[in-house]
């Protein structure tokens, strides 16, 4: 589809008169190269895209504080409602007009995200247009003007937040109930947890963000004293050795096949790093494939990998203080010792960095869903296997930090990922079916289900593909659009004020391509057990600074073997309408009665494009 018949048919019929006139530029531009460009053109045009400019980001920035001060005004109503003496029935009647019109708010500001998106790029188009057929180059001038009007790095993060904040308030009555509470209690020693990854395209980040806030608010880890939301960023250093024997082990899923990675939350003054280490074990073996962490100080990382640093005050501290138990201060040990073993014997040294933004929605202290989204992932390049020092002598390449999108970096150096990463975790007791929305979700056009992926195996096969033989199975998915038709009754629109939803359910469960569902998933369903991963963690929070010691997460899982279509596209090809919800979790889910046990995890095939270079394609599923 080309991009002006793309923007007639995706904007908001109430706002045309303020998107850029694509089309009317398009058409100054042909009509006067056809007679011959002059410089009197060149000037007439450049004015009218810096009115077009303007009234772009006028519109913006006026129906930008519109939010604002709708949102503030819904804040000052629950208030006074709250503290009204009225009945609760005349206060809960009040707080649903309250809700309808949140409601319409956020269908406001995703048409402004989405108006925000399509000017930009119709912007870039239409340059792109008149330096291609127009004697004159314009690009490096219009940037200067964008710049100096910036509607499209509006962050509407911003007002996310208030309205996760606004919306938990009304559902709970109007008492800000989960203010106090930790957001990790609640999570159990031991439960059933099945999670799974997807992408989603760009165009469906904000509609997929509103669309969960009608369900479960922003999670936010705060700090004491901090008066404001905390850095998004997550930024984790990979290690392996030249020969990539930790990539390769867990792309072909070999039995105690490690993963060792340090992380850090925020920007680059973080001071706590936590050194991760998993590690994968085969279910023949009995053993539970396990993740583990402990956290150091920055300034003895460089020190601990030396052999030069070692925990034992930390560990000394720690139990003078009664603050951990003797297990997990012996685990720690063990931990930390066994990591810099690996660290020395396997020459492992930092290859990978990878960097987004991460967005958590969970009800404090009710673990039963969590869903993460992660944007603006990137993968940069911190080995020196090429003879390029990237990090010298350090633990990590210091002419970067968290500023996104690194444009100061070499090509060969980085790679930004082109989608953001769902992962749903769902924690529910066996035969219990997660909540409708969710299920609705992830059949949606939203999201395109790619259950084993991973940032390492992604980033090492891209940016070293010289040093690997063995590509990981979503390649194929790669190489096509993931954008889908909309599913029916699935996304945002803009509701009237106060009345009106701006998520409708269609409770017939529709799949996409329009085929319906009329049965939900039985409660039968526990014949799907063996899908289940089991995991038993002692984790408080991955932003907490409560990290002390070490985490552990056991997973125990089996799986079938997977389709052609399924194993190579992720795709998901229902043959019957009473699947498990297991089997829309997981897309390699299979039932018992068509399940094949293999004795490996992963088969190898090739690509016509590649022929040299083999794609391990997942036989057994094991759900991180």
């Amino acid at each position: 589809m080309k991009f002006g018949q793309q923007l007639r048919e995706s904007l908001f019929p109430d706002w045309k008169f303020y998107y850029v006139d694509y089309s009317g530029l398009k058409r100054f531009l042909y009509e006067r190269t056809d007679k011959g460009y002059t410089a009197d053109d060149e000037s007439e045009f450049v004015k009218l895209l810096d009115s077009e400019l303007e009234k772009v980001n006028n519109f913006q920035q006026t129906k930008s504080s519109e939010m604002k001060r709708r949102i503030e005004y819904c804040e000052k109503q629950v208030d006074l409602i709250t503290q009204n003496p009225a009945p609760e029935d005349a206060k809960r009647e009040q707080l649903d007009i309250i809700e309808r019109e949140i409601d319409a708010v956020i269908g406001e500001v995703y048409e402004l995200a989405k108006f925000t998106r399509l000017n930009f790029t119709a912007f870039m188009k239409i340059v792109k247009k008149h330096d291609k057929n127009a004697p004159f180059v314009l690009k490096p001038m219009f940037a200067e003007q964008l710049n100096s009007r910036p509607f499209f790095k509006e962050n509407f993060d911003e007002l996310l937040l208030e309205l996760s904040r606004l919306y938990n308030i009304v559902r709970n009555g109007g008492v800000d109930v989960d203010g106090s509470k930790d957001p990790q209690s609640g999570n159990g020693q031991n439960f059933v947890r099945q999670t799974t990854k997807y992408w989603v395209h760009p165009d469906n980040v904000m509609e997929l963000k509103l669309y969960i806030l009608k369900y479960l608010p922003v999670l936010i880890y705060r700090t004491k004293g901090a008066t404001k939301p905390p850095n998004p960023a997550i930024t984790s250093i990979y290690f392996d050795n030249d020969k990539l024997d930790l990539y390769q082990g867990r792309l072909e899923k070999s039995e105690g096949a490690e993963a060792i990675r340090l992380r850090w939350y925020g920007d680059m003054d973080s001071t706590e790093i936590f050194v991760e280490r998993k590690t994968h074990h085969e279910d023949r073996t009995g053993e539970k494939s396990v993740k583990e962490r402990f956290s150091i100080k920055e300034k003895y990382v460089n020190d601990y990998l030396s052999g030069e640093y070692t925990l034992d005050s930390k560990i000394e501290r720690l139990r003078e203080e009664g603050k951990k138990s003797e297990q997990d201060l012996h685990d720690m040990e063990t931990l930390s010792r066994e990591v810099l073993e690996s660290v020395k014997t396997k020459h492992l040294e930092p290859v990978v960095r990878s960097f987004y933004n991460r967005t958590a929605f969970q009800i404090p202290g009710d673990a039963r869903v969590r869903i993460s989204l992660d944007t603006e992932l990137t993968m940069v390049r911190e080995d020196s296997f090429d003879g390029k020092p990237r990090a010298g002598n350090n633990w990590r390449r210091t002419d970067i930090g968290v500023d996104y999108p690194f444009s100061q970096l070499p090509e060969q150096d980085v790679c930004r990922f082109p989608y953001a990463i769902l992962e749903v975790k769902l924690q529910t007791q066996s035969g219990v079916e997660p909540p409708q929305w969710v299920l609705d979700l992830i059949d949606s056009h939203l999201v395109e289900a790619v259950p084993k992926f991973s940032k390492f195996i992604h980033g090492t096969s891209v940016l070293l593909e010289d040093r690997v033989d063995v590509l990981p199975f979503w390649f194929s998915q790669m190489d096509r659009d993931i954008r889908k038709p909309a599913t029916k009754g699935i996304g945002i629109s803009r509701a009237n004020s106060p009345r009106g939803s701006f998520v409708g359910m269609d409770n017939a469960g529709r799949h996409r391509g329009g085929r319906t569902n009329s049965a939900t998933p039985s409660q039968s369903s526990l014949q799907y057990q063996n899908d289940i991963e089991v995991i038993v963690e002692s984790e408080p929070g991955e932003h907490s600074s409560q990290n002390e010691g070490t985490v552990t997460q056991y997973s125990h899982a089996y799986g079938g073997e997977p389709s052609e279509e399924t194993a190579l596209l992720g795709r998901r090809n229902y043959q019957n309408s009473s699947e498990s919800w297991l089997q829309k979790i997981n897309p390699f889910a299979k039932p018992d009665s068509q399940r094949e046990r293999q004795p490996g995890r992963v088969t190898f095939t090739t690509r016509d494009d590649q022929p040299n270079k083999r794609i391990a394609v997942p036989v057994r599923v094991e759900p991180k």
